[in-house]
């Protein structure tokens, strides 16, 4: 999106351009773009509804829509948006990895694993989607499957904190407390701020 010189000026061309072509997608868009970063999301809603109304290929309104969506709670419109996404780009890895997310914050626990399963197939260097996928594994009980999912994330990622933190919370449900300690160690190291009271449950365990 062109960057304007001034708020206003930028909003007059837009509207300008919508007043002698009203169906013209990336002007809705880009007046979505503008709203939303201001935080006026509720006005930049129907902007990307009608970019999208007006154009078949306009996957990042969708895309924008999600995220507002995120940002006032409404999880099952995050799904929707980013279900769209999809459908106009099908290889749009993050799409399936917000669609992951929303999910598992639902308790949708095997839908969450598909979406993100389908993400990693695309691009296996989304770091949260893997993460997610673990996650997802721990609401389903399946530690073994958690624990293959955090050692491949953190294989790619060896920096990423917030896989090494799952990976532990899984060994420790796995009673290897050794190996969640090691890894927790990691993560507090590489500066995440894990939970006080499973750092205090691992402490006997020292």
């Amino acid at each position: 999106m062109k960057t304007p010189q001034s708020s206003n000026d930028f909003i007059a061309e837009q509207l300008k351009i919508l007043s002698e072509n009203p169906g013209c997608a990336n002007s809705h868009n880009n007046l979505g773009v503008f709203l939303m970063e201001q935080g006026r999301y509720h006005e930049a809603i129907p902007c990307f509804e009608e970019a999208i109304a007006n154009s078949g290929r306009m996957f990042e309104a969708c895309v924008n829509l999600g995220f507002i969506y995120f940002k006032l709670g409404d999880l099952e419109k995050v799904v929707e948006a980013n279900q769209k996404a999809v459908e106009i780009e099908p290889r749009y890895a993050r799409g399936y990895a917000n669609i992951g997310f929303a999910y598992l914050q639902m308790a949708k626990t095997d839908e969450a694993i598909e979406a993100l399963e389908k993400a990693i197939e695309l691009n296996p260097e989304i770091a949260q989607a893997w993460s997610n996928l673990l996650n997802a594994y721990l609401q389903k009980e399946d530690i073994e499957k958690a624990i293959e999912t955090g050692q491949k994330l953190i294989e790619f990622a060896p920096d990423f904190s917030l896989g090494h933190n799952n990976l532990a919370y899984a060994y420790y449900l796995k009673e290897d407390f050794k190996k969640a300690i090691e890894h927790v160690d990691k993560a507090v190291a590489l500066g995440f701020e894990a939970h006080p009271e499973f750092l205090k449950r691992l402490e006997s365990y020292r």
